[in-house]
């Protein structure tokens, strides 16, 4: 079994909370975490310019499929960093980091690094990558350009399974895709968009002509070719000893 599964029991006993252990927040702390707002220019939280719904999919055990909620940065054109959030409410709870490239670095990477990543052109083609409350036709450059792109989303705490608190390795996630396994489940899907107001099936049509990319890498979405997937177990090592200074 791997690690990331072994605290599942563990976390189901705790009494289903859905937030973590603790104290509620006093009056004291909100004032103080006021000032320091006030204060502080919080410059990398301020480049937040994005708010993408989609779904994810564990890779080592895809039965296990999350709505995701990413805040994304774009530092250039041909990269992303997003914070991964399992809701979009005030208490969503941060449970991972995914970096998006361009095809174009993508390919510059090392084949075994590229077995990491996933595509992102049938997320978009399907209507499951959503920008909430945001205009179609206000997000479509973004979207033709996303389509092309490659992700990869490492998941550090694991809600869906009743974690309380983010235990374990981190785990590597995929993204959906049109076959088998890769199929987000109707009811999932269906929450997602009543909570939105919107239709995939609509979306999915009115992006019928965004083009897809004309070669996706099969080191992407690795498990489609070989049924296979990745996890992170942690080993014990001998620690790297400093050398004294001459």
């Amino acid at each position: 079994m791997a690690e990331t599964d072994k605290s599942a029991t563990a976390a189901q006993q705790v009494g289903g909370e859905q937030i973590p252990p603790g104290k509620p927040m006093t009056m004291e702390q909100h004032m103080l975490d006021k000032g320091a707002q006030m204060l502080q220019s919080l410059k990398p939280i301020k480049q937040m310019n994005q708010h993408i719904c989609t779904f994810a999919l564990y890779s080592h055990d895809m039965s296990r499929q999350i709505e995701t909620h990413h805040y994304a940065t774009r530092l250039n054109q041909d990269f992303l960093q997003c914070a991964v959030y399992d809701s979009d409410d005030s208490t969503g709870r941060l449970i991972g980091v995914e970096y998006i490239v361009s095809d174009k670095i993508f390919e510059t990477l090392a084949p075994d690094e590229q077995k990491l990543w996933h595509s992102h052109a049938y997320e978009i083609k399907s209507g499951l990558l959503v920008n909430p409350r945001v205009p179609e036709m206000v997000v479509r450059p973004e979207l033709e350009n996303l389509a092309k792109t490659y992700g990869k989303f490492w998941c550090t705490w694991q809600t869906d399974r009743g974690d309380v608190l983010p235990v374990g390795p981190p785990a590597l996630m995929m993204s959906p895709q049109a076959v088998n396994l890769g199929m987000v489940k109707p009811d999932l899907l269906k929450k997602r968009d009543d909570k939105y107001n919107l239709s995939s099936d609509a979306l999915k049509t009115a992006r019928v002509e965004i083009a897809e990319p004309e070669w996706i890498n099969p080191q992407a979405d690795y498990w489609k070719q070989h049924g296979k997937g990745f996890y992170v177990d942690v080993e014990t090592t001998e620690m790297k000893k400093m050398v004294p200074f001459p």
